[in-house]
């Protein structure tokens, strides 16, 4: 048997106009959930490389990786998966809906706290608040 699925994403972020954080969330119609982008590692793929690629495609937007955050390990469709997680600061770029991704939203980390489908999830989005404040 092989090992986990492993995938990868990040927990993105820009500062909101008022001066706060806002972090990015997807929504996948296949599953119609509420999440961080993340997708597959390909062959050969770094789970980083793979990171900000998911990212790139899912929301349209470049971003520059920053700490790493914990990973994530569930079970999905009966096989163990694994995915790594980097908080990223979004630098530019526009999202176009697509089969994958229909629908993206900036959100407070708090509004992201209650829209996010998989419980396990806020790990992540409470790691990535540790690392913003400096704890």
């Amino acid at each position: 048997m092989s090992g986990p699925v492993r995938a990868a994403g990040c927990v993105l972020w820009r500062r909101a106009a008022g001066g706060g954080l806002e972090v990015c969330l997807v929504h996948r119609p296949r599953y119609d959930d509420w999440s961080f982008p993340k997708g597959k590692l390909k062959r050969g793929e770094t789970a980083l490389e793979a990171a900000l690629r998911e990212v790139l495609e899912e929301t349209g937007h470049h971003c520059s990786p920053g700490a790493a955050l914990p990973t994530a390990l569930y079970m999905a469709n009966g096989r163990p998966k694994e995915v790594s997680y980097w908080a990223a600061e979004a630098t530019g770029g526009t999202f176009v809906p697509n089969d994958e991704v229909d629908r993206l939203a900036w959100v407070t980390p708090d509004t992201a706290r209650h829209r996010l489908t998989r419980p396990g999830d806020r790990v992540q989005l409470d790691a990535f608040l540790r690392a913003a404040s400096g704890d």
